[in-house]
């Protein structure tokens, strides 16, 4: 590696946290308002059966679960933890992205084309991590229309699903930024247990 280099492992690493950051702005500011379907917290008793009732209505025989974000970065693993669950338990319907074969920044121009292609007629579920204000950390999220990386910063990448589920998993400061690091594991694994509970019981 040549002097001043930044090492291979800490460029992933950066691009998770603009990637992440990116998420937040659309999210928030995108451009319209987003159709919320359901909006709960993760600690409420009836979450999972609150959650399936409403994925019941959006899934068909159509429906594909796109899973989005990086297992490089705590935070922004939800997808993927959601996405492996869900390929171990042998979910009836097409899953993409989990923590052997992620859907990220680096790749999600290619990984959304081949999707698409494959499953021309596709219902596209969209799962991934958002940041959000204070009180809303542990919400889930489910809504009509689909998730846009980028939009809001103008960076240009693929929007994907016809509904999507978020969940708010880290607050963001009053200089845009967030505390990347201070994401535990623990809270990321929980709410990924309740969206695949969620899912495989809304089949």
């Amino acid at each position: 590696m040549h002097k001043g280099e930044v090492p291979f492992s800490e460029k992933i690493h950066l691009l998770a946290k603009r990637y992440f950051l990116y998420k937040f702005f659309i999210y928030f500011f995108g451009k319209g308002v987003p159709m919320y379907l359901a909006k709960i917290n993760y600690k409420k008793e009836n979450v999972v059966q609150v959650l399936s009732s409403i994925i019941k209505d959006v899934i068909d025989e159509n429906t594909v679960i796109v899973c989005i974000g990086t297992d490089r970065a705590i935070g922004d693993a939800l997808g993927p933890l959601v996405g492996t669950m869900l390929k171990n338990s042998d979910f009836k319907y097409p899953v993409y992205g989990t923590l052997d074969n992620p859907i990220h920044a680096l790749n999600i121009y290619e990984s959304i084309e081949h999707i698409k292609k494959s499953h021309p007629k596709g219902n596209f579920l969209a799962i991934d991590a958002c940041l959000g204000s204070k009180t809303s950390i542990g919400n889930i999220q489910i809504r009509e229309g689909p998730i846009l990386p980028g939009k809001g910063v103008g960076k240009k990448l693929p929007q994907i699903g016809n509904y999507s589920i978020v969940g708010i998993v880290d607050k963001i400061d009053e200089n845009n930024r967030f505390s990347f690091n201070s994401i535990r594991l623990s809270f990321i694994l929980e709410l990924a247990e309740i969206i695949s509970l969620s899912l495989l019981l809304s089949t």
